[in-house]
C-alpha cells in the first residue's frame, strides 16, 4: 500500500485525491466543501490528467484507486493519514479528529483499508467521475 512520502510540492496549498467513481470519495468532497467554507481545499480525481499527472510528480503510482491522496505543504498523505490531514483543515469541530493520529498507522490503515477494499460494494460506483455543479467548479482542478 502507499504510504507517507517526503516529496516536494507547491506550499499551503491542499489537493485532494479521489476515486472520482467512487459513492464515498464523492461523499467525502460533497462532506468537505461546507466545512472549508475558505475554499482552501482543491480536489481532482486520481482518473484525471491532472491526477495522474500530480501522482507521478509525487513519486505515485497512477491508476492505484484505494487510497486518498492529500497532496498538502510539500507532503504526501495517503490512507488514514489522508483523511486526518483533511479533517485538520475543516471547521470545529472536525480538527479533533486528528486526535486519532496517536493511534498506531498500522492499526488506522488496516481500518481504512477493509473500508477501501468494499466501497464499491458498500456504497456504489459511477460510470464516469464527478461532474462539479458550477457553484463547485472553482474548487476543481
Amino acid at each position: 500500500m502507499l504510504m507517507e512520502k517526503g516529496k516536494k510540492r507547491e506550499s499551503g496549498q491542499t489537493v485532494v485525491l479521489i476515486d472520482g467513481v467512487c459513492h464515498l470519495c464523492q461523499g467525502l468532497v460533497r462532506f468537505i466543501i461546507p466545512r472549508d467554507p475558505a475554499g482552501r481545499i482543491k480536489f481532482t480525481s486520481l482518473q484525471s490528467d491532472k491526477g495522474i499527472t500530480l501522482l507521478l510528480a509525487a513519486g505515485l503510482e497512477p491508476g492505484r484507486l484505494d487510497t486518498v491522496v492529500v497532496l498538502e505543504n510539500g507532503r504526501v498523505y495517503t490512507e488514514s493519514s489522508a483523511v486526518l490531514r483533511i479533517a485538520r483543515k475543516l471547521r470545529l469541530p472536525w480538527p479533533a479528529a486528528y486526535a486519532f493520529i496517536i493511534v498506531p498507522r498500522p492499526l488506522r490503515n488496516s481500518l481504512y483499508r477493509l473500508v477501501a477494499r468494499n466501497r464499491y460494494r458498500w456504497f456504489g460506483r459511477d460510470e464516469a467521475c464527478l461532474l462539479p455543479s458550477p457553484d463547485i467548479k472553482s474548487r476543481f482542478l
